[in-house]
């Protein structure tokens, strides 16, 4: 656990090599601290510090009362000091990957060396559910209750997180149902499903608040334009992702001068863990660099 300055509690997951570069990596939605296990074989091989961090509410951290994209970037440059690392990089999967454009936007580029999303959730990059037109019906459903119905938001995930927690095997099947061929042969690969439900189901030890919250900000208009940042920025997605559209990242990567645009051919949102090798070896290789 770490204590920020105004006393909340942000708990954490180290994996990796504990005096290598320091990684910050951002969870998706159902998520939490314990993603970082998904990640600990690439972040050994590369010699990277890997720290995933229950945001605000989720797992064990403490709730925010006021939530920001400008105030977790404090809170990721305090996790960094508190680690005793100048210099780091951040990375972000799924709903944690606007929190990771957050870091390149409002980060010091002298010490944040490294930015990488991946199949970000990126629904408010250009304002209140910019990226519906890309959504399934379900999902542009989400986003209009976030904005204009908090009942039906809540009713949402309260569904969400009671399959998450009580019926893990019902979550993995509805999961699969959801994704393409490449995903599936993840998710199915030897205690990758248990791994992946129990992060999700810690997601809500205190309740579905922390993540209503949390993804509000993805669909609402962000605190910061993603077409005024200039530093280098790795955007990983895969082209056959049915949970976020490559469509939703292309028009980001299109608009954002300092992105990186990786496709991977075929892949699909579980591309975060079938290209973890080339995403960490990129981020292990730029924290490397000499200033």
């Amino acid at each position: 656990m770490l204590v920020t300055k105004d006393d909340r509690l942000l708990a954490y997951l180290e994996v990796g090599d504990p005096y290598g570069p320091l990684i910050i990596h951002n969870h998706g939605g159902p998520s939490s601290r314990l993603e970082a296990r998904l990640f600990a074989e690439a972040a050994s091989k590369h010699g990277l510090r890997l720290v995933c961090v229950d945001r605000p509410g989720i797992g064990q951290s403490t709730p925010q009362e006021e939530r920001s994209y400008s105030g977790w970037a404090d809170d990721m440059t305090a996790i960094a000091d508190a680690l005793g690392h100048r210099e780091f990089g951040v990375t972000g999967w799924s709903e944690g990957g606007p929190w990771a454009l957050a870091a390149a936007a409002y980060i010091d580029p002298a010490r944040l060396r490294h930015v990488t999303s991946i199949a970000g959730g990126s629904y408010g990059a250009f304002g209140d559910n910019s990226a519906k037109k890309h959504l399934s019906a379900v999902d542009a459903l989400g986003g209009f209750l976030a904005l204009h119905f908090q009942p039906g938001f809540r009713l949402m995930y309260a569904a969400l997180a009671k399959t998450a927690v009580d019926f893990r095997e019902t979550y993995i099947q509805q999961l699969l149902r959801a994704i393409n061929p490449y995903d599936q042969e993840i998710v199915r690969r030897p205690g990758f499903a248990a791994a992946f439900s129990e992060a999700s189901a810690e997601c809500f030890a205190h309740g579905i608040e922390g993540l209503v919250r949390d993804s509000e900000l993805l669909y609402r208009g962000w605190d910061f334009d993603v077409r005024q940042i200039e530093r280098r920025v790795h955007l990983w997605q895969g082209l056959d992702d049915r949970l976020v559209p490559d469509a939703i990242n292309k028009e980001l990567a299109d608009q954002m001068p300092g992105a990186v645009w990786h496709p991977v051919a075929g892949a699909g949102h579980f591309v975060a863990i079938g290209s973890a090798d080339e995403v960490f070896g990129i981020a292990a290789e730029e924290l490397s660099q000499k200033t």
